[in-house]
């Protein structure tokens, strides 16, 4: 009987660890994680086409995650995507020529944002606008003009 009882409990034990690593990795998966007190300061930028960004998206500097998108909108006045990202407070010294590109990690992986600072003296502020931005490659899209273009060829 001591035998069997222990065996429950170890494999329980087992279980119960499972269990946890599969919360761990879902809340990894959904950029759920990584939530910090601080609140930094937003800014937004307007893109042509952002693909498939989501709300909760990485905003990385050459490579490091400084922030994260909070809201995805559409200007009816410009038509286009306005996408407004809070960036960490410590993060106060990015110039006001920033440019913001969307980028996808992996051929098929999640897209997030990439800044690359500036030249210019002023730095952002709460609410500043980004003006120099690169919209999303859409892979669709280059599949569609390469396969226009070398049906042209071929004509």
């Amino acid at each position: 009987m001591g035998s069997s009882r222990k065996t429950e409990i170890t494999v329980g034990a087992f279980v119960l660890m499972a269990l946890l690593a599969f919360v761990y990795l879902a809340l990894n998966v959904s950029n759920l994680t990584g939530f910090s007190s601080d609140k930094g300061y937003q800014v937004s930028a307007s893109f042509d086409n952002i693909g498939g960004l989501s709300k909760r998206a990485k905003v990385t500097l050459s490579g490091v995650a400084v922030g994260r998108v909070i809201d995805i909108s559409y200007d009816k006045e410009t038509f286009r995507a306005k996408v407004t990202m809070r960036i960490n407070s410590d993060v106060n010294y990015l110039p006001t020529d920033t440019q913001a590109s969307i980028y996808t990690s992996g051929l098929l992986g999640e897209q997030y944002i990439s800044l690359e600072p500036g030249a210019e003296d002023d730095v952002l502020k709460d609410s500043s606008q980004l003006d120099i931005t690169q919209s999303a490659l859409v892979l669709e899209e280059l599949i569609g003009k390469f396969m226009s273009s070398f049906m042209s060829k071929k004509e």
